[in-house]
């Protein structure tokens, strides 16, 4: 599933297509992904793109009129700039064609994902963003911050750092490294985690997301960036996926458990605490 690095290396590569252009045709391939994908997209042809934004997982392309085009990836979207003429691939369901000659297209083999539109003066008061926590990469994320949340949960720490409630987008992949990075132990109860560690865990969950954003984020199994191209920070992954192999640290084997029916990877000697 594309993660919050996957999901701003999208942003980040297709903004330079879509800042200032105006949306001359939109194209439904298909409608059923996890939400309908409504009637009144095609109210946004002829509108001019103002913004392309994240919020979470969220991508929020913004235009004149105060209309929005939310989208989510799901479990295998991706979104590509391609020539129009490029022809359509099998589960291509959404397609943008743009003033500059170039088209936006949404691909999603298992239509998990969401491609829709909303027309408000706030695109953050849709009902999609209601709940959500602190965005991992901005200042409003900090150790009081996170301290504080935790205190009020028994959870496993691995498994509240992936509430987006506690912070937004901090996914399976980036949890398990975070936590090895702040020498934190997943099974560790979230509310035992002191001030000093939640800051240490702060530090590590904003730089494993940052390198892995400047990595192009992770290529598992389906993610690729807007050009077409993997991502490759999987390359520099110390844990995750990574069960029975030497710790890069210490050279100890690292551990897999199940945690929420999720996957979680530790190093039971570079993380005692």
């Amino acid at each position: 599933m594309p993660e919050l690095p996957e999901v701003e290396t999208t942003r980040r590569g297709i903004e330079p297509h879509l800042l200032g252009k105006n949306v001359r045709e939109v194209l439904v391939r298909r409608r059923d992904l996890r939400q309908p994908v409504p009637a009144s997209l095609t109210e946004i042809e002829g509108l001019k793109i103002t913004r392309v934004a994240r919020r979470a997982k969220y991508l929020v392309i913004s235009l004149v009129r105060r209309h929005h085009v939310i989208i989510h990836l799901g479990m295998s979207g991706s979104l590509r700039i391609v020539d129009p003429t490029t022809e359509f691939r099998r589960h291509d369901h959404v397609a943008l064609s743009l003033s500059s000659g170039k088209q936006l297209r949404y691909h999603d083999p298992r239509r998990f994902g969401i491609f829709t539109h909303f027309v408000n003066k706030d695109p953050l008061s849709h009902p999609l963003f209601a709940g959500l926590g602190p965005e991992p990469l901005l200042d409003d994320f900090h150790a009081e911050h996170l301290h504080s949340t935790l205190s009020k949960t028994k959870r496993p720490i691995k498994v509240a750092i992936m509430d987006n409630a506690v912070v937004v987008g901090v996914g399976n992949i980036y949890a398990s490294e975070a936590l090895f990075h702040a020498g934190i132990r997943p099974t560790k109860c979230a509310a035992d985690i002191s001030k000093k560690l939640a800051g240490r865990l702060v530090d590590s969950i904003r730089d494993v997301l940052e390198k892995s954003i400047a990595q192009g984020g992770t290529t598992l199994r389906d993610f690729l960036r807007e050009n077409g191209e993997p991502g490759y920070f999987r390359q520099m992954l110390f844990v995750y996926d990574r069960a029975g192999q030497p710790c890069r640290n210490c050279g100890v084997p690292i551990i897999k458990i199940i945690q929420a029916q999720r996957a979680s990877f530790y190093c039971p000697r570079c993380q005692p605490a």
